[in-house]
């Protein structure tokens, strides 16, 4: 499946794929008043929104996330500050230094997802593809390790 951007003029543009995941730049209206960007289902991200939550006043050293899902799928921006955003294939990690409000990355289900170096102030945005489901979750990355070597993920 392919993720585009929109631009100021609404044009899709592929984005930049590292992975499983991607990067994606979300399109800026410029005006003198301030900038706007959007997201709206499909026409951004591969999954319709059904939860969307935010991370903030994270203290300093704490990370967040330490978690991979079974069925959901996300897109994680810092609206403001910054943070290192790790995610983990079962294979290889891959780190991306989310710092712009309107930079984001896709990370599809089966993806360990590790929130660190959260900048004072920073306010981490993650939309969901599906609703809250402790089920959903697995916590152990030895266990998400084995379920990747299974070929269960």
């Amino acid at each position: 499946m392919s993720i585009f951007a929109w631009k100021d003029t609404h044009n899709p543009q592929p984005m930049e794929r590292r992975g499983k995941e991607q990067l994606i730049t979300l399109g800026k209206i410029r005006d003198k008043r301030g900038n706007l960007s959007v997201i709206e289902d499909t026409k951004l991200l591969p999954f319709n929104i059904a939860r969307t939550y935010w991370v903030y006043d994270v203290p300093g050293g704490e990370s967040r996330g330490g978690h991979a899902y079974y069925k959901s799928e996300e897109f994680i921006m810092a609206l403001s500050g910054s943070f290192d955003l790790h995610l983990h294939d079962g294979e290889e990690e891959r780190i991306y230094h989310l710092d712009r409000c309107n930079r984001g990355v896709y990370v599809p289900a089966g993806t360990w997802i590790h929130m660190k170096n959260f900048a004072t102030n920073s306010i981490a945005l993650v939309i969901s593809s599906t609703p809250y489901s402790p089920k959903d979750y697995i916590r152990s990355f030895d266990h998400f390790i084995q379920l990747k070597r299974e070929n269960a993920l």
